[in-house]
This record gives C-alpha cells, structure tokens and sequence, in this order.
C-alpha cells in the first residue's frame, strides 16, 4: 500500500525533528492501528517475507513495519507513535544486546514489556539456527555467491569460528547481503521452523 510508505516516510521524517503533521494526517486516514519497530531493513525484509508467506498484507490491515535506523531511536519511536503521540498499538523485535533500549523505550511510552521479542543474539542468526547451516550454505550457492563464501571462509579472522558464527558474518560484509538474505532465509524455513521470536510477532498482530 503505497500510502503506508508515505506514513512510514513522514514518521521518519518526523522522529529526525520534522513536523509531526503529515504523519498525524496520514494515520487517521488510512488508518493505521499498529506499528512494529524493528532495527534496520533487515528486520523488515524478514518480517515482510514471513508475513506474505502467511497470506497477510501488512500494510491493509493497518500495520507500519518501520525500520528505525538502530535500537538507540526506539524510545523517540515510541513516545511518537505510542500513548503519548499517535496512540498505535506497538510491537517489535530486537537483539538481545539492545533489549534494554527497548525496555527503556516501552517504559517511556508507557506500554508493557511485553510488547517486544527478543532473538537470542539476532534475527540473522535465528535464521540460520532454525535452517542450520548447511542449508545455509546451500541457499549462498543458489543466490550466486558461493565463491564469495569460500574468499571469506579462507581468511585467517574465520579459522577457529564455528559455521554458524561465520555465516552469521558473512551476511554482513557486504551492502544489502543482510536485507537480501532476511527474504530468502525466511522463504526456505518449513513452517513449523519459524524462529520463536519472529513467529510470536506475527501471530501478535
């Protein structure tokens, strides 16, 4: 829904210092009932795939999945788009090393805890745990980048990592890698594979 990306734009624009006035109109409007604050796109990406698997569209039922640029902006994120701003219901996903920020920020807001989920280091390596590695591996292959897998698994810093540890890397050295990857990975899962953390978002909204 192409007005969902204008809101999500506007509260961008908005949480940067803009005017909150476009994106107070435009959730009226379409209306918008939820919003799920993830990290970065790579988040998006994985919980757009898994949403469309399921046969859902986000966006016409009302919920912004918004990418807030890292952990540390959730608490500007939740004081405009919870209770004390627009009033939306508010989920979300984190890593573990920045549950506190989003402690935090939920406090701010005034909402429960509960209403985040939390991948045990993060949702990349979720992913890969659920699928294992050479299924991993064997999707790398697939997409092209298998020669640039074995460059990577032969440089010195990689001796002595497990194979979860160094594909969890690997989809982070290169632009774009982590936000492709967060669609296929989540694409290749068998249903009853679901990391916990991505599936309870889901069946929440």
């Amino acid at each position: 829904m192409a007005d969902m990306g204008a809101f999500r734009e506007a509260v961008t624009g908005w949480a940067a210092g803009g005017p909150g006035g476009p994106a107070r109109e435009l959730a009226a409007r379409l209306p918008v009932r939820a919003a799920v604050l993830l990290e970065g796109p790579s988040d998006v990406a994985a919980v757009t795939a898994l949403a469309e698997r399921r046969g859902r569209d986000l966006a016409a039922e009302g919920v912004c999945v918004l990418a807030m640029g890292g952990a540390m902006s959730v608490g500007r994120f939740t004081g405009l788009l919870g209770p004390p701003g627009l009033g939306l219901r508010l989920t979300g996903l984190c890593d573990e090393g920045e549950r506190g920020y989003y402690a935090r920020g939920w406090e701010r807001a005034g909402v429960a805890h509960q209403g985040f989920f939390v991948c045990a280091a993060d949702l990349e390596d979720e992913l890969i745990r659920a699928l294992g590695t050479r299924r991993v591996a064997e999707l790398v292959r697939a997409e092209g980048e298998w020669r640039a897998l074995r460059t990577f698994l032969s440089q010195p810093a990689q001796q002595g990592r497990t194979s979860q540890q160094q594909l969890r890397r690997f989809l982070g050295t290169k632009k774009g890698r982590k936000i492709h990857y967060g669609r296929v990975l989540v694409e290749a899962l068998e249903p009853d594979r679901v990391p916990a953390p991505l599936d309870a978002l889901l069946a929440g909204l």
